[in-house]
């Protein structure tokens, strides 16, 4: 009976480590968002946050967002080009 506890215990442990390490590794952070510049070209900001999460596309504009409803970064981009961004939940 231990070693089940002894084992249920690492897998719980390890379980903690694995969701802190996943949201420390998150890109959608204020220093992040700090980097950001108007101007930016899409190719540098996907350097600096990762892919997005969803990106809509019309007539040459495209509105962009990283992470999730409650924290984010929303970035509009015009010739693909930053030409506004704001955050939420950071």
């Amino acid at each position: 009976m231990s070693n089940f506890f002894g084992m249920r215990t690492m897998v719980v442990v390890l379980c903690a480590v694995l969701m802190v390490c996943a949201a420390c590794s998150s890109r959608v952070n204020k220093a992040t968002y700090d980097k950001l510049k108007m101007g930016m070209p899409y190719e540098d900001v996907v350097k600096i946050l990762g892919n997005a999460n969803t990106c809509d596309a019309t007539m040459g504009a495209k509105s962009c967002m990283w992470g999730s409803e409650q924290k984010n970064i929303i970035i509009k981009f015009i010739a693909d080009k930053v030409v506004f961004f704001t955050s939420k939940g950071l």
